[in-house]
């Protein structure tokens, strides 16, 4: 089964229409949560994930916000801002899809989770020492998560207490070993210095992971976002990738 996992798509439907339109053919979509935060499309970008094949959909940190699970305090500024204005901005239907959603789920011998095993919302896996702690609390061949933006993948060594970190090259084709971590980074906003929209596709009948890049319309993402007055440095990141 051909799978598209996606995680971080921040409210932004053009990012996420250029990834659904580069993947092709796909059986399903695993979604690993921040739906919406930092962009202008909220409602947009949660009707589309609904439409979607073989949908699996985690909450994010910023989902959570959204619909006040957790406190506003939590984050900067910033952020703030853009979860205040997806408040207002938010159908009431798509904030019930929100509510409903689970910060984690094993679907197909895959523990999935938008941060971590340990800390589903809010733990960032960016570090060899954080990895291995994770992959004691998990016991499926493959973990995957989002939130930090970055696609990555840790390696358990078989039979040793090391993990190790590698960045897996766009476009290549890697067969799987179990014990791992994966990461596919961002759809709607990368932070690995580059600002093509980031996605992974998972074949679970050949145990592969292949990691994409697909460029989008930035500019008019951009543009809808100062339309709705939201923070300049979370427009300006979207050119550059960080």
């Amino acid at each position: 089964m051909r799978i598209i996992i996606i995680s971080d798509i921040h409210a932004n439907l053009t990012a996420l229409e250029a990834v659904l339109s580069d993947a092709g053919r796909f059986d399903a979509v695993w979604c690993l949560g921040d739906l919406v935060g930092y962009g202008p499309d909220p409602n947009q970008c949660i009707q589309r994930i609904q439409s979607l094949p073989g949908l699996v959909c985690l909450l994010g940190n910023h989902d959570a916000a959204v619909t006040g699970k957790i406190e506003l305090a939590a984050f900067n500024n910033e952020a703030r801002m853009g979860v205040l204005w997806t408040r207002n901005e938010i159908e009431d239907v798509n904030n019930e899809f929100l509510k409903g959603l689970e910060a984690n789920a094993i679907v197909d011998s895959v523990y999935l989770a938008h941060g971590s095993p340990r800390e589903p919302i809010w733990e960032y896996i960016m570090d060899t020492r954080t990895a291995l702690s994770n992959f004691e609390l998990f016991d499926t061949p493959f973990c995957f998560v989002g939130h930090s933006h970055f696609p990555l993948k840790f390696q358990k060594r078989n039979a040793e207490n090391i993990a190790d970190l590698s960045i897996p090259p766009v476009g290549s084709t890697t067969m799987m070993i179990p014990r791992a971590i994966y990461n596919p980074g961002s759809v709607g906003q990368p932070r690995d210095r580059d600002p093509r929209a980031a996605y992974a596709v998972y074949d679970s009948s050949r145990q592969t992971w292949t990691c994409c890049r697909v460029e989008y319309d930035i500019p008019s993402v951009q543009t809808r976002m100062r339309a709705a007055n939201l923070p300049e440095r979370h427009i300006k990141r979207l050119g550059a990738g960080w």
